[in-house]
């Protein structure tokens, strides 16, 4: 019998323009880490410690992101037993890199690690996505996806849930660029619009398609002029000290596009090549900066891995 596993889980840029609650995409370099091990000394799932950039999260183990989504896992296979369960927070609360999406989805890697036959890597979204519902009231999976299979991925569907991986030409980089702001899900939700007129919603869904289809044909003039989001960013940009300036910096540099990550405010740019990436930080930085906000900044290639056990034994 296995007793210990942990896993880590990364970073992840939500609704990626067009793809409002189903483009996501991994970041490297930022992440969080979940650590499980049996103990019957204790019933359930107990949050023995969290840790990290972040410590003030529920202990409860009904309202943990983390326990709630392992706990999802060993309810289904019918694994019994006493666990306690530890967080690394690598991610910033409110910060649009989907935190909460990252612990629920190392938990869920490193509850998998503890089964007697671990299902495959797939059938774990589910689980992630109740994780999610813990911390945003809903279990969305448009970063739970990306976190979990790494990549550009798209949610195609919700009943049975199902998330699908999305090819990118090779080129292609992202920058992304967090203010030192915090913007809760819950508030960035209640700013959106309740209703579309139908020609924004068929607008919205000529970008996707041509985005999709860019990415499937290597397309990228389809990618740049499918970068376009008429539901989030109007209603949210107005929440971010620096938006507009900081998409603006980021197109004169050079960028494909570029759009609010998830909720907010971190945002993102895509690129094509290494030639433009310091000029697009740096310009993103400088609009957030010239609003008294400090900055970090991370990029790299799209294509990235997505969670993965560390440690089994």
């Amino acid at each position: 019998m296995k007793i210990k596993a942990t896993a880590f889980a990364p970073a992840t840029v939500a609704n990626v323009a067009a793809g409002f609650d189903v483009l996501g995409f991994a970041v490297a370099g930022i992440g969080d880490r979940v650590t499980i091990v049996r103990d019957e000394a204790v019933r359930g799932i107990v949050v023995d410690r969290i840790e990290g950039v972040v410590t003030e999260l529920p202990t409860d183990p009904d309202r943990n992101t983390a326990s709630v989504a392992a706990a999802s896992l060993f309810a289904a296979e019918d694994e019994r037993g006493g666990f306690r369960l530890s967080i690394e927070k690598g991610i910033a609360l409110g910060s649009g890199m989907g935190g909460s999406a990252a612990s629920a989805v190392a938990a869920v890697v490193a509850a998998n690690a503890l089964l007697p036959q671990p299902l495959a890597v797939e059938a774990l979204l589910p689980h992630a996505a109740q994780g999610e519902a813990a911390a945003s009231g809903a279990p969305h999976a448009d970063n739970a996806a990306p976190c979990l299979l790494g990549g550009l991925t798209a949610i195609v569907a919700h009943e049975p849930l199902r998330a699908i991986s999305i090819p990118t030409p090779a080129g292609l980089r992202y920058v992304l660029v967090r203010p030192d702001l915090r913007l809760d899900t819950r508030e960035a939700r209640a700013a959106l619009p309740a209703e579309l007129p139908l020609g924004i919603q068929v607008e919205q869904a000529q970008y996707l398609a041509g985005f999709l289809a860019g990415c499937f044909r290597g397309d990228t003039a389809l990618i740049r002029a499918g970068m376009r989001d008429l539901i989030a960013t109007p209603a949210r940009s107005r929440l971010i000290p620096g938006c507009d300036e900081a998409f603006e910096a980021a197109r004169s540099a050079g960028a494909l596009g570029a759009g609010i990550a998830g909720a907010g405010p971190s945002l993102f740019a895509w690129v094509e090549g290494d030639g433009a990436l310091a000029a697009i930080e740096q310009g993103m930085r400088a609009a957030f900066e010239a609003r008294g906000l400090a900055t970090e900044a991370w990029s790299g290639p799209i294509a990235l891995g997505g969670a993965a056990v560390e440690a089994v034994g």
